[in-house]
Order: C-alpha cells, then sequence, then structure tokens
C-alpha cells in the first residue's frame, strides 16, 4: 500500500503526463492541418490537370489557389524553388493564368506596391539589390531548392530574367505590375514576394 505522499507523488507524475500526452497530441493534430510544400506537391501529382475540364478544373485550380494561400513564406518559397507548379500553370488558359496569379499573390502585394513607388530612389534600389541578394541565395539552399541543387551556385540560373529584372528597375514597379500578362507576373512573382518580405522586415528603414 502506498502512503499519503506516495499517492500524492504518484498522482502528480500521472497528472504531467497526461498533460504533455495531450500537448503532444494538439501539437501533432496542429501540425497535420498546417499546409506544406509537400501536401502541395501531392495534390499536384494527384490529378491529370490536362484531362480536367468545366466544373472539375475550376473547381481543381480553386482549391490549388487555396493550398497556395495557406502556406507560410517560407514553404512558398520551397516550392517555387522545386517548380512544382510548372506543368499546372503552363496547360492553363490565359484567363486562368490571369485569375490563378491574382488570386495567388500574398495579400497586400498592391499595398506594397504602392508603398514601394512612395520610396525614395534610392531605398526603391536598395530593396531590389536586397530582394534579389535574398532570392539568390535561396536559389543555392538545399533545403529550400532540393538535393539536386548545384553546389555553391555553380551554374545555378538567376531567380528572374536579367532583362525581366532591369525591366522593373526602368519602369518603375507598379507600372510593371500593371501592364503585364500574367505569364510575366508569374516570372516576377518571386521578386515580388521577396520584396515585400525586405519591406515588412523593416530593414530599409534601419538603414540610412
Amino acid at each position: 500500500m502506498f502512503n499519503p505522499r506516495q499517492r500524492f507523488l504518484a498522482w502528480a507524475v500521472a497528472s504531467l503526463a497526461g498533460i504533455w500526452l495531450a500537448v503532444w497530441a494538439g501539437h501533432s493534430y496542429f501540425e497535420s492541418l498546417k499546409m506544406t510544400a509537400d501536401k502541395v506537391h501531392a495534390y499536384v501529382d494527384s490529378a491529370d490537370f490536362s484531362k480536367l475540364t468545366g466544373a472539375a478544373r475550376a473547381k481543381a485550380i480553386e482549391e490549388l489557389e487555396d493550398k497556395l494561400n495557406s502556406l507560410s513564406y517560407e514553404e512558398r518559397q520551397r516550392l517555387r524553388m522545386q517548380h512544382l507548379l510548372d506543368d499546372w500553370f503552363a496547360k492553363m488558359t490565359d484567363d486562368e493564368k490571369a485569375q490563378f496569379i491574382e488570386a495567388t499573390m500574398p495579400t497586400g502585394i498592391k499595398q506594397m506596391i504602392n508603398a514601394f513607388e512612395q520610396l525614395p530612389e534610392d531605398k526603391r534600389r536598395r530593396a531590389i539589390d536586397d530582394a534579389m541578394k535574398n532570392l539568390r541565395a535561396s536559389e543555392n539552399s538545399p533545403w529550400l531548392s532540393g538535393t539536386n541543387a548545384p553546389p555553391n551556385g555553380t551554374n545555378t540560373p538567376p531567380p528572374i530574367s536579367p532583362e525581366l529584372e532591369a525591366k522593373i528597375r526602368t519602369v518603375g514597379l507598379k507600372t510593371f505590375y500593371s501592364q503585364s500578362s500574367a505569364e510575366t507576373k508569374a516570372e516576377a512573382a518571386p521578386l515580388l514576394e521577396e520584396l515585400q518580405h525586405v519591406m515588412e522586415s523593416g530593414r530599409l528603414q534601419r538603414q540610412p
């Protein structure tokens, strides 16, 4: 028989174990609900998009949009670096591409563009420089770009074409976005997202 002190200690240990088990179960449950690049990849692989028509095709695109919009910034990067959506996007019609781009651009991207245009020229240039630097670094990250990423950036293609980067710098972000096709916006999406990340980080305000 346990004495009162031993019974209390046994009860306390059992209670703590129950609490930790509940916490672990809750964490596991919510982790299972979290959208990841791998889950989006699995969804894309689960359907032959080219054979979908009508309502089924529209529903598939809408589900893909919802999944993308549920990704964290890091998971969006990972998905983009692995080019997992290229095949679906290439098979979309022009109208589908336009809708898809508008639906999956990060929340606040247009507000970011307006804020970007209000910056002095030197800070606009610095913001693009920082964004491009971050993109090149992420292109060389094995975690983001996959195990087949070239070591140390060897032969790694630029995150966006030099021509597109030059155009954005020349005509301005707002004009570029308003006049570009869905395909061009899709190519520029990495830079737009990274610019938003740079501006939201507050680094530009802390720099002289």
